[in-house]
């Protein structure tokens, strides 16, 4: 069950280790906590989720929400004059398109793709262990290997063409040099002038480059019969009332780790902008650190006036038990 909490025992020792005070040293009983979930979270994960904080670690309020919302109050916090965004997570296990107004969701508009940051990890672990280098228990430094080198291609068959070619005329083709962990603590893309020493080893990044991260825009490569970002995208704005979709296409912002790779975004605005009716303008923004935005709007938000009244207090817990937590928070 990819992306959903299913071993307490596993998670209970990092929220441990987390509230001790070798971390955070906070005392629960005088802490409101601010927690995230997947969208699509189970009820009953939801449920266990609020005793635990409530009954075993006696947090004396809580707020139980998913990244994107705090992604859409950071817009809002930035842009008071945005009403609408349509926030675009893409992260470890999914990708999660979601609309909102007023930094409210429209939930019936959600839609998930089931690629995300591990899958391409994983397909770019069987490619390069068939092409060249047996990889498949290296999840860690291949990840890094994606992370260090790939891009997300505005013109794929005119990249594929160049990779084909051979010596300067490949301009796409990288040599990337594998850590041993003694020498070399993490890899890297090796400089092209410089000469290869007997102990490095590498893999040579070359389509590969290009063809994982397309993985987000067409999930059929990998035989995922769904919709890519782009489509997911226009799909989405169409199940909204129609006066606010264009409100929704000039206010397309991307988060969560897989919005690093260089070119999505201009990828994402290129295709989007050819499947939107044109009398749309349509704008796509990449904050700066899209992994710790939504962090950035959770902790605006707990600054807030309002925060208080989204929360659940421990007293209200114990007097309404599992309803309040359901009709106060979003999840």
């Amino acid at each position: 069950m990819q992306g959903y909490l299913v071993n307490w025992d596993v998670q209970r020792q990092v929220w441990e280790y987390m509230f001790s005070k070798d971390v955070m040293a906070l005392d629960p009983s005088q802490t409101t906590l601010l927690i995230t979930e997947p969208y699509f979270n189970f009820s009953s994960i939801q449920e266990a989720m609020d005793e635990v904080f409530f009954e075993e670690y006696q947090f004396q309020a809580l707020y139980r929400t998913n990244t994107g919302t705090l992604s859409a109050h950071k817009v809002t916090a930035d842009s008071p004059g945005e009403l609408c965004s349509l926030i675009v997570d893409s992260g470890y296990s999914f990708t999660h398109i979601a609309p909102y107004h007023k930094e409210k969701t429209l939930s019936k508009a959600i839609r998930r793709i089931n690629v995300g940051g591990k899958l391409m990890t994983n397909h770019l672990k069987e490619i390069l262990s068939y092409r060249q280098l047996h990889v498949m228990d290296e999840t860690y430094v291949i990840n890094q290997v994606k992370e260090d080198a790939c891009y997300v291609s505005s013109q794929f068959m005119e990249d594929m063409e160049i990779t084909k070619m051979r010596g300067s005329d490949n301009t796409i083709v990288r040599d990337y040099v594998l850590p041993d962990f003694q020498q070399i603590r993490r890899g890297y893309i090796r400089d092209g002038t410089s000469t290869l020493s007997e102990d490095e080893q590498t893999v040579r990044m070359n389509n590969e480059r290009f063809a994982v991260p397309e993985v987000l825009f067409n999930p059929s490569d990998v035989s995922i019969q769904e919709m890519g970002i782009a489509e997911a995208i226009i799909h989405c704005v169409g199940l909204v009332d129609e006066e606010i979709r264009p409100h929704l296409y000039k206010n397309i912002v991307l988060t969560g780790g897989n919005c690093r790779f260089p070119g999505i975004k201009e990828r994402v605005e290129r295709d989007v902008r050819a499947m939107a009716p044109l009398n749309y303008h349509v704008k796509v923004t990449l904050p700066p650190d899209p992994i710790s935005y939504s962090w950035q709007g959770g902790k605006h938000l707990a600054q807030t006036d309002t925060f208080k009244s989204k929360c659940v207090t421990k007293k209200e817990f114990e007097e309404h038990g599992q309803s309040i937590c359901s009709e106060r928070f979003d999840g």
